[in-house]
């Protein structure tokens, strides 16, 4: 399970001094880049010498709690599956031991013309080592 740290900053914070749901994705967002540089996959040579991306299909997410103002969060990215063209991953945000975020997030992998493309042996060999 990979883990990446975060700190909340007033700017992820709304009105009630609380983060805004919208800013848990980018958190998830951030730990699933570095989950995946982590791993030695480079996303830019992925596009330049296969044409392939990685994007976002589904998110189901749960809001368990709030983070506050400098709370200092983990964010953990678990492998579920892994499909020909498609990556399942469970995430969570932690304050402490205290689950406060879930999210189940499916990626596709797509070609540049947008298409579902299959991911690459060396590729799949990363993200099953990982």
């Amino acid at each position: 399970m990979h883990e990446f740290p975060v700190r909340v900053y007033y700017e992820d914070t709304d009105l009630a001094g609380i983060v805004y749901y919208a800013n848990y994705l980018k958190f998830i967002e951030r730990a699933r880049s570095e989950w995946v540089r982590g791993l030695g996959i480079d996303q830019g040579a992925l596009k330049r010498d296969h044409g392939i991306v990685f994007a976002v299909r589904r998110v189901e997410a749960d809001y368990l709690r709030p983070a506050r103002f400098d709370d200092l969060l983990r964010v953990t990215t678990a492998l579920v599956e892994l499909g020909g063209a498609r990556i399942v991953l469970d995430q969570a945000v932690w304050r402490g031991d205290e689950a406060l975020f879930t999210a189940r997030v499916v990626l596709v992998c797509l070609s540049d013309a947008g298409s579902a493309a299959r991911m690459p042996a060396d590729l799949r060999a990363l993200l099953t080592a990982g």
